[in-house]
């Protein structure tokens, strides 16, 4: 049998065989990538590991180095860039993390994937230096993993103000429920954080307490509903005189703040001052999330604009009485 002759004049590219595209390769890289972060996040997740550094490093460089690896981009920042973008846009439904979370995360999970996926390509490239930062970056990736801390967990953030009225009205303020209005703070607004709405109790001996009301959480998770939530407060310390004054509350019950921090109490001292009385907010609380580095600092601050959010609104009625 004679063989099949060759014809020449066959176009090459109409041969039907699948043929391997980057385009293809990209494609099948980022679904790799996400999938293998969904399933780390859910194994975190089951191990309680959720508020760890292995969470927020770990994940954004196992998708940068997946997508690197198997995909071979020409820029591999890019596409580990993009890459992140779909993953944080599929979170919120997927994994019914609140907007929150996802916000202030979103810089340390972009920083991440540029960082791995700049020395991933360059180790591509031949520049075996880059590996010197792998062992750096899991060390960071491990904080929180076995109580490994960088930053001690424990912080207090606070404000003091200037009230245009005598220490009595202040303290009288103080022992009334307050009257919520809206955050000033940028960092507050900017972020859909969650706001008191009322406030229950009164008093300022040892044993009286305060049961705030915020908004209700509203999750991203599909199907699901508005649910409450509160803080309830306790008096355990109180002193006051003619001039000055110092009350101590702490958090009892806390299902606003929980998955953020650990808010423990608030110290509320004031004293007579030539513009009337200044009065000072402290919290203080335990960091909940890491790496510490990140985090400490983003809770500072939110702990200190929230301190400046009760200062001014106990001190606008005690200049409204």
């Amino acid at each position: 049998m004679e063989p099949y002759p060759h014809d020449s004049s066959a176009d090459p590219h109409d041969d039907p065989r699948p043929r391997s595209s980057p385009a293809r390769m990209l494609l099948a890289g980022i679904t790799l990538a996400l999938f293998a972060a969904m399933l780390v996040a859910e194994a975190l997740g089951s191990a309680g590991l959720e508020e760890t550094s292995l969470f927020y490093v770990g994940i954004p460089a196992l998708i940068a180095v997946t997508v690197v690896l198997t995909a071979r981009p020409k820029n591999a920042v890019g596409v580990a860039l993009a890459t992140t973008t779909v993953g944080l846009a599929l979170a919120g439904p997927l994994l019914d993390e609140g907007v929150v979370c996802l916000l202030i995360a979103a810089p340390l999970f972009y920083g991440v994937a540029a960082l791995v996926g700049l020395l991933a390509q360059a180790a591509r490239g031949g520049g075996h230096r880059a590996l010197v930062a792998a062992p750096l970056l899991a060390l960071i990736a491990l904080e929180g993993v076995g109580g490994v801390n960088l930053i001690p967990r424990h912080d207090n953030a606070g404000t003091t103000v200037t009230i245009g009225a005598a220490p009595a009205r202040v303290e009288a303020a103080l022992a009334a429920p307050p009257e919520f209005g809206p955050y000033e703070a940028p960092f507050l607004r900017a972020l859909p954080f969650p706001k008191p709405v009322r406030a229950t109790g009164s008093g300022l001996s040892v044993g009286d307490a305060r049961l705030i009301a915020f908004t209700p959480r509203r999750s991203l998770g599909l199907g699901s509903t508005p649910t409450p939530r509160s803080m309830e407060l306790r008096v355990v310390e109180s002193t006051s005189t003619a001039d000055a004054g110092r009350v101590v509350f702490d958090v009892t019950a806390d299902s606003t703040l929980a998955r953020w921090l650990d808010l423990r109490r608030a110290v509320v001292t004031w004293s007579a001052s030539a513009g009337g009385t200044e009065m000072t907010w402290r919290l203080e609380y335990a960091r909940t999330f890491d790496p510490s580095w990140y985090f400490g600092p983003v809770q500072h601050h939110a702990v200190a604009d929230a301190a400046g959010y009760l200062a001014e609104t106990f001190a606008d009625t005690a200049e409204a009485e």
